[in-house]
């Protein structure tokens, strides 16, 4: 009763923010993502009747408490009226809890290993509709390419699907630009419930995002790379126009942030065409097509507060593997 996997991490492009249903970890709009490559968990899982209790490790580390708790909740829903506890190794080859969707990649590799671990053959709507359960975006990884979180009204319609496999538009770049590999101090599920009880301009986001998805959907199937970047830019400065306005403010940039955000707009004043979104977090991502990322780059790289770039592109599924991590 021993599985792994690995899950790549996904980027929204028409962010989520904000839960209708916390238990059901329902959102208050769909969001559309690209799941990209080099970024990625790789999770071991064993149920064991001889195991007194769970055991979880992340990169070599004990887990926080409320952490535990949290997998331990999502844990029992996979097994359900079992009483087998488990054994479960995890390891990003990234920074943790920083910006850079963790808990995507961690609860899509956790809700694969597992179900595999238990004997569980579920489809990808299935497995999406369970990773939710854990982390809202994590129903995302569970996909390559693009794909978009329908945002559903139950447990049963909530799920991702694919808008497009990763070989789609091969062009495609994002470069993930590190400022700090320090945790926020504010986690995306606390910061989120704190933005939809106090920001006055939470329900003004929620009015754009439908445009906002229709510009992305139409963007993917045009491979229209103007209107992709300039809607997912847009999308990114809203989003966090509400967690700055939130009482009390939730500032999540650094300097550093925002010196690459000026550099990309000034690249683009110079007619080299990029665009930077960010999550819950200081990390910046710039898109691009594959034309333009070593021109970038080499910009970026001269921004003193820059500790790492990755050049990634569209990335592979969620998938099994038999290199165990114990």
């Amino acid at each position: 009763m021993k599985s792994s996997a690995i899950a790549n991490s996904n980027i929204a492009l028409v962010k989520y923010w904000g839960k209708q249903d916390k238990e059901l970890i329902l959102p208050y709009n769909n969001s559309i993502s690209l799941t990209i490559s080099d970024l990625h968990t790789h999770t071991t899982v064993e149920f064991n009747e001889e195991l007194k209790e769970d055991q979880i490790t992340l990169n070599d580390s004990q887990i926080d408490e409320t952490s535990r708790k949290q997998i331990i909740k999502f844990l029992d829903i996979i097994r359900k009226d079992s009483d087998l506890k488990a054994k479960i190794v995890s390891k990003n080859n990234f920074p943790t809890a920083s910006g850079l969707a963790s808990s995507a990649s961690g609860y899509a590799a956790l809700t694969l290993a597992a179900t595999k671990a238990l004997n569980l053959n579920l489809t990808k709507e299935e497995l999406s509709k369970l990773a939710r359960r854990g982390s809202g975006s994590a129903c995302r990884s569970i996909y390559g390419g693009l794909s978009e979180w329908q945002k559903g009204t139950n447990n049963d319609d909530s799920f991702a699907k694919q808008i497009e496999k990763k070989d789609y538009w091969p062009d495609l770049r994002m470069l993930i630009c590190t400022t700090t590999t320090e945790e926020k101090k504010t986690k995306s599920r606390a910061g989120m419930a704190q933005t939809v009880a106090t920001s006055p301009m939470y329900k003004s986001w929620l009015d754009t995002i439908e445009n906002d998805l229709t510009n992305v959907r139409t963007a993917i199937k045009n491979k229209d790379f103007t209107l992709l970047g300039k809607t997912a830019e847009s999308n990114c400065l809203k989003m966090h126009a509400t967690m700055i306005t939130t009482e009390p403010p939730i500032i999540y940039w650094n300097p550093t942030t925002i010196k690459i955000m000026k550099q990309v707009e000034l690249l683009r004043e110079q007619g080299i065409e990029c665009y930077y979104t960010m999550d819950a977090g200081p990390q910046v991502k710039i898109l691009c097509l594959k034309n333009n990322q070593e021109t970038i780059l080499e910009k970026i790289k001269q921004i003193d507060g820059v500790i790492n770039t990755i050049t990634t592109k569209p990335g592979e599924p969620a998938k099994t593997t038999e290199q165990h991590l114990f």
